[in-house]
């Protein structure tokens, strides 16, 4: 290896040190949930000057195991910011760049975290409206928030998206099997892991969300709620999205499928974004 080759390869290996293995008492963050601060990025449209205009803004919720820049969050960033919607996306507390330890994440510590950033928002000068989009579990965070939100008596999101809302993983906890791994409900372990070790659950997860009140909690929301859900989705079944049209009543709530579309919108992504976008741009944009 020529000198050259060796201090690129040297400042390369620096660089990735800095970015990946930066302590997180070094990173500064904005907004904290229960576990520590949460990594954020906010998109405007072209152009927007947040110091005299406003817009309409969208909170774009990940799934478990997920994080904000994975497949769908930073496509729904850009096709809302074309269509002149801001966009706020963040990691939940344990996942990307936020604090926190992956094996402490529970559902109410991911809706805490989606309550800080709505809180927010809502301190943002600019923003007119606010909406809510949800994908898997992020679904299942965004409805209960919107819920307890409307339980609260204060201002609620003016409309929101559920793509594949992970319901099912009430149903899974409670029959002792999650992502193919089995465990006994009853006395879960410590600690769960999936994909051959790559992921891990703690057992304050396999506990709290086998009692979760998921649709009677989010059916306190009677804003417009739209559903996408691909009809080959094989980790969250259709039932999950036309539970969630019974509670909201379908004067409130449409379900919209993406024929071929799978969980994790690698197919026909282009119809799920552009379902969701249409959605916004009907009800938040005046």
């Amino acid at each position: 290896m020529s000198p050259f080759s060796h201090r690129l390869v040297s400042f390369t290996l620096a660089i990735l040190s800095v970015l990946f293995f930066l302590p997180a008492g070094a990173r500064e963050y904005v907004v904290h949930g229960p576990q520590g601060g949460l990594a954020m990025k906010l998109t405007l449209p072209d152009g927007f000057d947040a110091a005299h205009d406003r817009c309409p803004m969208v909170i774009l919720m990940h799934g478990i195991f997920s994080r904000k820049d994975y497949v769908p969050m930073p496509q729904l960033a850009k096709a809302l910011k074309r269509a002149g919607i801001a966009s706020l996306r963040f990691d939940f507390d344990g996942h990307g760049a936020s604090e926190g330890r992956p094996e402490d994440m529970t559902v109410p510590n991911e809706i805490a975290d989606a309550k800080a950033i709505w809180d927010y928002v809502q301190g943002l000068p600019y923003v007119s409206c606010v909406g809510l989009l949800g994908h898997s579990q992020g679904g299942v965070i965004a409805s209960m928030l919107a819920g307890q939100l409307a339980q609260a008596g204060g201002t609620v999101p003016q409309s929101m998206v559920l793509i594949a809302p992970g319901s099912v993983i009430k149903e899974a906890t409670q029959g002792g099997s999650f992502f193919w791994q089995s465990f006994d409900p009853a006395d879960p372990p410590e600690r769960l892991k999936l994909f051959g070790g790559f992921r891990t659950l703690g057992r304050d997860y396999l506990v709290t969300t086998q009692t979760l009140d998921i649709y009677g909690t989010a059916a306190h929301y009677r804003g417009p709620v739209c559903l996408i859900h691909g009809t080959k989705d094989s980790i969250v079944p259709l039932w999950c999205s036309e539970k969630y049209v019974d509670v909201y009543g379908s004067d409130a709530a449409s379900l919209h499928l993406v024929e071929g579309g799978d969980h994790t919108i690698t197919r026909h992504r282009r119809q799920f974004i552009q379902q969701a976008v249409a959605f916004f741009q009907s009800t938040l944009v005046p």
